[in-house]
């Protein structure tokens, strides 16, 4: 079965790599690329998301997950410079929670909109009730 797939970007390249990791766990057929760091320090690379993006592309999507500003701008540039770009998008999530909400619906086989709107949703989570 062919899923939806996912693109980790961070700051830290041991956070995305770590993410990748847990996300594997939860969902270990869902295509997973991290692209987390600039040449081993902190920051992201455009050229590094597009290998990650085209890496994974899958034909149902790819959703690309972002951790703080400059990255979005490094994944708008990325998807600009990708070949393949139709069914990409980039989520407005938190990374972590969104990207294990991507990781599950994905691996439960549903479509692009539906795996970015969930993850989407995370950012009303409540994580502590008054």
């Amino acid at each position: 079965m062919n899923y939806v797939s996912l693109v980790l970007v961070s700051h830290s390249e041991e956070i995305a790599k770590g993410l990748k990791k847990l996300l594997k766990q939860i969902a270990p057929d869902v295509r997973i690329a991290a692209a987390g760091g600039s040449d081993g320090e902190i920051g992201t690379n455009a050229l590094h998301i597009q290998e990650a993006i085209e890496s994974v592309y899958s034909e149902k999507g790819t959703v690309v997950l972002f951790d703080l500003g400059s990255a979005l701008l490094n994944a708008e540039l990325a998807l600009e410079m990708a070949d393949r770009k139709e069914r990409v998008r980039i989520a407005d999530a938190p990374l972590v929670e969104g990207a294990y909400i991507a990781a599950v619906e994905a691996g439960l086989g549903k479509p692009l909109e539906e795996v970015v709107q969930a993850c989407e949703a995370a950012k009303e989570m409540v994580k502590i009730a008054k």
